[in-house]
């Protein structure tokens, strides 16, 4: 049986990845409104990036693939505006979206398989060594909570994702991909892109 479920939707400029944290700025009252009703109701709500149009104002055409949103932490801005620190939880695929009256994009998805613990193929072996010295320069935030993390093919590839200097259209295209060694792939063909010449 396939796993489905209805969700508000937040387009916005950037693809939120699994396993990635993203801070937000929320002014618009239909997403105050969709925050405080997933709070009252315990329901998650998605990030999908836009296709076309604008973060605020009309309703955004939203990409087919998104990720589940956690609120890890809110604090309020200076300025009086909610600022929101998510966290990345399960891919999903939007099957139909309908607009509210209030211009809210609600989706019906199917939730992505679970990636699986794959150890890295040999032939990968040199991307967690990158993300090794990435790590060394960004910060504990990002190191793996245990050593084997740098083995696992997934925890690599999405870690990679959210670090490296991609453009929002290369992560999408890793967001759509189902296996993990397909998206160690693409990024092993990117990086020689990313490199600035010596």
């Amino acid at each position: 049986m396939t796993d489905t479920a209805s969700l508000p939707l937040f387009p916005l400029h950037v693809v939120l990845l699994p396993g990635a944290a993203l801070g937000l700025r929320v002014f618009e009252r239909r997403y105050l409104d969709m925050l405080r009703e997933c709070s009252r109701q315990n329901i998650p709500f998605g990030v999908c990036l836009i296709l076309d149009g604008d973060e605020v104002g009309s309703p955004a055409v939203p990409a087919a693939y998104g990720v589940e949103a956690r609120v890890e932490d809110f604090d309020v801005g200076d300025d009086g505006v909610l600022v929101l620190r998510l966290r990345g939880q399960r891919r999903f695929h939007v099957l139909r979206t309908r607009i509210r009256d209030n211009g809210l994009v609600l989706a019906d998805v199917e939730w992505a398989t679970p990636d699986h613990d794959d150890e890295l193929r040999p032939e990968h072996a040199l991307l967690a060594t990158v993300l090794e010295h990435i790590i060394e320069q960004a910060g504990a935030a990002f190191a793996p909570t245990h050593p084997a993390q740098l083995e696992q093919a997934a925890w690599v590839g999405w870690r990679l994702a959210e670090l490296l200097p991609l453009d929002e259209p290369q992560r999408l295209q890793l967001l759509q991909q189902d296996d993990p060694h397909q998206r160690l792939q693409h990024l092993l063909a990117w990086i020689p892109d990313l490199t600035p010449p010596a």
